[in-house]
């Protein structure tokens, strides 16, 4: 954790206002150090605090998530699905480590949703690093449904290629096979059929029961992965995921900051 929280309290000192806020940041750090009980409960009330400004919770929700403290789940959901992809990151980063059964239902929630894919970069990460039951169902459904033509969200795509590869589960081939025929995924893909024991020459038969139906179990339902070049020659058909609200978060309660 010692990186990425150096990297984060960095960033979040570039933000601060006024000495007040000096104040308050110095008051976190301290806490992180002493690193007892005592300073995670006022930790946690600072989550749900009225009017504390997001870089304070943010902190607070990383040092809490990094130590296994599922107080921290609803703060750090919020922060996976921001707009800014640094804060995605770091959410995603404490997601892994926080242990939290829930956490990959959000992020297959969050990954498979048609209207938050500007933001699934992150999820499509956090969904392979868990290796998770909803990890490859979830990366199948996001990975079909952003095979068409000049789709601006390649980065997402490429993603899901690498993490199915990396997860090694079979379920994959077709929707890898129909990748490999996208010039920006094509090297990805055919490395991560590679990884599956499948060469370009084969036929792939697709199974009797496709991914849709698994991942529809899997999702409920953000790193910037938008480019805006063409992508080629359309690939297979997308799953379907339920939409959301602009304003919501996928852990309920409270909405997106801004």
């Amino acid at each position: 954790m010692e990186d990425e929280f150096h990297e984060l309290t960095d960033r979040v000192r570039a933000e601060l206002r006024s000495p007040q806020d000096l104040i308050a940041y110095e008051r976190l750090l301290g806490l992180a150090r002493k690193n007892s009980p005592a300073g995670r409960e006022e930790l946690a009330r600072m989550l749900v605090a009225v009017e504390r400004p997001l870089w304070a919770r943010e902190i607070a929700a990383f040092i809490l998530g990094c130590a296994g403290d599922k107080r921290a789940f609803e703060t750090l959901v919020l922060l996976l699905n921001y707009r800014d992809p640094v804060r995605c990151a770091t959410a995603a980063h404490a997601l892994a480590r926080l242990g939290d059964p829930r956490t990959a239902r959000a992020a297959a929630a969050l990954a498979t949703n048609p209207l938050r894919t500007a933001y699934a970069l992150h999820p499509v990460r956090l969904l392979a690093e868990l290796r998770a039951p909803q990890s490859v169902p979830a990366l199948i459904v996001t990975l079909e449904r952003l095979l068409t033509p000049h789709n601006p969200y390649w980065r997402v795509a490429l993603a899901c290629v690498e993490g199915l590869g990396a997860l090694g589960d079979r379920r994959a081939v077709p929707a890898l096979t129909a990748a490999v025929a996208h010039p920006r995924l094509a090297a990805a893909a055919a490395a991560s059929l590679a990884r599956l024991g499948v060469h370009e020459n084969e036929d792939v038969v697709a199974q009797d029961d496709g991914p849709e139906g698994d991942a529809a179990k899997a999702a409920g339902g953000p790193g910037d992965g938008r480019d805006h070049g063409p992508y080629g020659r359309a690939g297979r058909g997308a799953g379907r995921a339920p939409g959301a609200e602009r304003g919501a978060g996928p852990g309920g309660g409270e909405g997106r900051p801004h």
